[in-house]
């Protein structure tokens, strides 16, 4: 992979992680609100803050994988597949930056 290319991946792994730091903090800022004090009401909210909750797992690790990848890019190993340490087609690479395995690897994982 050319250092323009990494050096685009790098710029937009860092803009899709701050994106989803915000997305996160909104998430926490959320669920840190008390319920309300009407039950009828609390069952409402209690249902939205499972839905919340299962969004917040998601943001994280999404965020751990975009924080792999960077890793990845520091230590000269983006573009290759953690699994079978083959190339990732670049154009894997541009839909999906995070992305740590090849398409033959992740096909495996179903």
């Amino acid at each position: 992979m050319t250092d323009l290319s990494i050096d685009g991946a790098q710029s937009r792994l860092e803009a899709q992680l701050a994106e989803l730091e915000k997305r996160e903090a909104h998430l926490a800022r959320d669920l840190a609100e008390p319920l309300n004090a009407d039950s009828s009401e609390q069952a409402v909210e209690m249902e939205d803050d499972q839905s919340l909750e299962a969004q917040a797992l998601l943001v994280t690790r999404e965020i751990a994988s975009v924080k792999r990848a960077l890793a990845r890019i520091e230590d000269g190993e983006y573009g290759a597949c953690v699994r079978c340490g083959g190339d990732i087609n670049p154009k894997r690479l541009e839909a999906r930056p995070e992305a740590a395995l090849c398409i033959h690897c992740a096909s495996k994982e179903g």
